[in-house]
């Protein structure tokens, strides 16, 4: 690619759908209905004549999905991704706000580390703050009112590959088997994606596949909201690796319905937050004032536990061999620890490499190797912003890239100077919002302005 990874980055971020419809293709299908699928569905509806969603819960029913066992945690939607839902569906942020959800401005937003209260950023984006049946409801209300885009409520078991490439979906409709033909087949089954095991049955090529432990604890709980408008509807507080908390970090939203929802984390045997009164106390003890107000709310229902073992990845660009009308999005591609919150965003910017492949016209009967070009982009960005951070903490044993510690060196100087630095907060703000590339904070200028704060602060 002739560009640089920080370009296609920005390019990708200001890419707008297109302002008609230009079919390139008959017939679409998209297996999973995760946000990944949704939003590659309403990306495909202004390059096919009729797109197919193949799912194993029907789409239609509101509410947490089966399918979906995070949805009941804390989610976060990134600026990045924002900017994105508002361009493929005009009007998104007043139609959620409308919901219920909470809009974020920057002066809105509290962040700590170390118990130290982090810089405001004068002039970042906003962010939305909501729960994940609220706002990956509204995108599959938005996606199905397309006339034509339908679903299908089944369950996928392989693919049909003719002519080098996909051709069909082979699904399970209550226990009868057929085939969804296809000119076009995405792939969004998330983590659990069985595509690799269909390429090697089909005689292509297995992806390489990576994986880091990382063993992380979900808790999250609701509480009552007393206040309508509360001042601050999002804060967080991270702990740095190693230190004396085994809590490695908490956040509470505004949500709808009047509601807070609270999380907290720990790693490897910890797992903090497991029983409401522990929740409580560690709110109390263990954050700052604003958490111990939230804990003193009414409790709704009982705290949601969730694990997450490790990230993941599948190397779908490097195969030299790769079937022609396939691709895959979301985290069927790569899965990071959600502590960073990146999963919806990432996957909108999967949507806007998709939505750039297919503007250029492309042939369908080749590989889509443009589209593998730019989500590798894409990939790489969230894998080395989530992966390096992962790298600092005790329980992770690698694998460490080459230059990690001078890395993680300049890491550790860059994330505490966020705390009074304007210029450099907002860097990094970028960069973590998914509005930038992470080679943006790798330059000297930013390396040094993060030496200078820290030499203040001390």
């Amino acid at each position: 690619m002739s560009l640089s990874p920080a370009r296609v980055f920005a390019a990708l971020n200001a890419v707008p759908p297109p302002e008609q419809a230009s079919p390139v293709m008959g017939r679409a299908v998209v297996i999973g209905g995760s946000v990944a699928g949704l939003l590659a569905a309403r990306v495909l509806s202004d390059h096919a004549e009729r797109v197919v969603v193949i799912d194993r819960d029907d789409l239609r029913v509101t509410g947490v999905r089966p399918g979906v066992p995070q949805g009941t945690q804390l989610h976060a939607l990134l600026p990045g991704g924002l900017l994105h839902l508002e361009r493929l569906f005009p009007g998104f942020r007043e139609r959620a706000l409308a919901r219920g959800a909470v809009e974020a401005p920057p002066e809105a937003r509290r962040s700590y580390l170390d118990g130290r209260l982090k810089v405001v950023v004068p002039g970042d984006a906003d962010s939305l703050s909501g729960s994940r049946p609220l706002l990956e409801g509204l995108i599959r209300q938005q996606v199905l009112r397309l006339p034509n885009v339908t679903t299908v409520t089944a369950r996928a078991t392989g693919l049909v590959f003719d002519d080098g490439g996909a051709a069909g979906v082979r699904c399970d409709v209550d226990g009868v088997p057929g085939i969804e033909s296809a000119d076009f087949v995405v792939d969004a089954m998330g983590r659990s994606s069985r595509l690799s095991d269909w390429l090697e049955r089909g005689g292509w090529d297995r992806p390489a596949a990576r994986r880091m432990t990382v063993r992380l604890n979900y808790a999250t709980a609701l509480f009552r909201r007393r206040e309508p408008n509360p001042e601050f509807p999002v804060v967080l507080a991270l702990h740095s690796p190693g230190g004396s908390s085994d809590v490695a970090g908490a956040a509470f939203f505004a949500v709808e319905d009047g509601r807070w929802m609270a999380m907290m984390a720990g790693y490897g045997d910890n797992r903090p937050g497991r029983t409401a009164e522990d929740f409580v106390r560690r709110l109390r003890d263990q954050f700052p004032p604003e958490f111990g107000d939230v804990a003193g709310d009414e409790m709704l229902g009982e705290v949601q536990t969730y694990h997450h073992a490790d990230s993941r990845r599948r190397d779908f660009h490097a195969l030299k061999r790769f079937p022609a009308r396939l691709v895959s999005v979301g985290d069927a591609v790569a899965s990071f620890n959600p502590v960073y919150g990146q999963g919806m965003t990432a996957a909108a910017l999967h949507a806007a490499c998709l939505s750039t492949h297919l503007r250029s016209r492309p042939a369908l009967g080749v590989p889509a190797r443009r589209f593998l070009d730019l989500q590798q982009v894409v990939v790489e960005a969230a894998w080395s912003t989530s992966t390096s951070a992962d790298l600092a903490l005790p329980h992770v044993d690698g694998p460490y890239p080459r230059g990690y510690r001078l890395s993680s060196w300049v890491s550790r100087q860059i994330i505490t100077a966020t705390v009074t630095d304007v210029t450099v907060a907002r860097r990094f703000n970028d960069v973590v919002s998914m509005c930038a590339h992470p080679s943006s904070l790798a330059t000297p200028g930013v390396v040094l302005a993060a030496l200078r704060a820290n030499r203040r602060a001390r």
